[in-house]
């Protein structure tokens, strides 16, 4: 009899959640699928980021595809880091500072509704509930101190994305902490990215004039 009720419990856990299973499924080989062409190929995700660096330089299209795959990134797990210095050695720290700034609030904005998903019903709105619940529930009741300080300590981005939507974060006040808190290190890392001269190695050759923050013409992809 108890193993008939645990069975049926079972099923009906199942039954319930049926639609998070197979989006985790899908999910799970999406990323199963990049990192094993990433692995047959022998890339890194620096050389995958080399090759994209291509299509980043096709003129009008170029923000374009560089907006939509930075969007995408975290669904596969791809550092934010890497494409980020692919966007400013493409287009230079300004418009490279604005595009990220674009894509990285898209992006951020998917994998926060991605934790949303999975979240639902996991984290009471209200009641005492337990040491996690509480926690949960301090954080929604501080959403954007609470994201702002996350990304003013550089915690690791899309992780902060995907937990804020987990735990019920409210979404206006985390896209305004992530778009004002990311700015520093976006900055910085566009402006990196546009310091280097030659993107086509393991270890990339640096321009000292445009790393110290001084403008210079941007210059065509050597990839």
């Amino acid at each position: 009899m108890e193993n008939s009720t645990r069975m049926a419990s079972s099923k009906s856990w199942i039954r319930e959640h049926a639609q998070k299973l197979a989006a985790l499924f899908f999910w799970v080989v999406l990323i199963v699928v990049y990192q094993l062409y990433a692995k047959s190929n022998e890339l890194s995700s620096w050389e995958v980021a080399q090759r994209v660096l291509n299509f980043l330089t096709d003129g009008f299209w170029g923000p374009l595809i560089y907006i939509v795959l930075y969007a995408v990134r975290p669904l596969i797990l791809f550092p934010a880091t890497i494409l980020s210095l692919a966007g400013g050695f493409a287009f230079g720290p300004i418009l490279g500072v604005i595009y990220t700034i674009i894509a990285s609030n898209i992006s951020s904005t998917i994998a926060f509704f991605v934790g949303h998903y999975f979240g639902e019903g996991i984290f009471k709105e209200a009641g005492s509930g337990n040491l996690i619940q509480h926690y949960a529930r301090r954080m929604r009741e501080n959403s954007f101190e609470t994201v702002m300080i996350m990304r003013l300590i550089f915690l690791p981005y899309d992780a902060v994305s995907y937990l804020a939507g987990f735990l019920r974060i409210k979404y206006w006040p985390f896209i305004l902490a992530t778009a004002l808190g990311s700015i520093p290190g976006t900055v910085a890392f566009i402006g990196f990215g546009a310091s280097i001269e030659n993107f086509d190695s393991a270890l990339p050759k640096l321009n000292p004039v445009t790393l110290a923050g001084c403008r210079r013409e941007h210059h065509p992809a050597h990839v």
